[in-house]
């Protein structure tokens, strides 16, 4: 089966660190341009009627997967579980699926229609293969188990001390979605308990950060010369 390429997501990660480890945890908003192919407004007839959307998509910068079980981050990536019993990125088939809320559809005289996403956990030039309309009479499912994410709050979040002078050097637009990403700690299980600088690269600015038991706490904001 051949895969083909619909459109691409424009996003503020230019790197796998920081991307939330699930859609719809950050307000991250992000830009779905169609491929020359799919830019005829027919395709995405109706699809204003939904405000939310499942996108197929492919890691494009994973390494193959090796045996059967993945470690996930978020039981300290110590734990070894079967790939198919999580969301990790490492798959046979490097494809990704996230649920995104539709803002709305912009038009661009060269580009043609473009949808306005939030929610994403996508890095920018990231494929889409398809896209599809949330249908909640369908796609909700009440009181369904979650298996070892039960025990986990939302997003498992992390208290995060941005002082205005290093925020003030942010524009405003991406302010509280910088919050965002740090608070759902970025970090690798493996690297909870060291002390030193992490550098989070989030669109175009790297925000220096380290961490102070139970809190992230900003230490920088450089942007980043290309």
């Amino acid at each position: 089966m051949e895969l083909r390429k619909i459109a691409h997501i424009k996003t503020g990660f230019t790197q796998k660190f920081g991307i939330p480890r699930q859609s719809g945890l950050v307000d991250e908003v992000g830009q779905i341009i169609f491929e020359p192919d799919f830019r005829d407004p027919n395709y995405i007839e109706g699809i204003s009627d939904y405000d939310y959307l499942w996108i197929i998509w492919g890691f494009s910068k994973n390494k193959p997967l090796e045996g059967a079980t993945v470690r996930p981050p978020r039981l300290g990536g110590q734990k070894h579980m079967g790939v198919f019993a999580t969301r990790s990125p490492f798959r046979p088939n490097n494809i990704g699926l996230s649920s995104v809320k539709l803002l709305r559809v912009e038009q661009d005289e060269k580009l043609g229609p473009i949808l306005l996403v939030s929610g994403v956990d996508m890095l920018d030039g990231t494929p889409i293969y398809d896209i599809k309309p949330y249908i909640p009479y369908a796609d909700v499912h009440e009181n369904a188990k979650g298996g070892f994410t039960d025990d986990l709050s939302k997003g498992q979040q992390i208290q995060v001390v941005f002082p205005e002078e290093h925020l003030d050097k942010l524009p405003v637009v991406i302010r509280e979605s910088a919050i965002q990403v740090l608070a759902q700690d970025p970090r690798a299980g493996y690297d909870r308990n060291k002390e030193r600088e992490f550098r989070l690269l989030y669109h175009g600015y790297d925000i220096v950060f380290t961490a102070e038991e139970d809190k992230l706490v900003v230490t920088d904001v450089v942007e980043f010369n290309k």
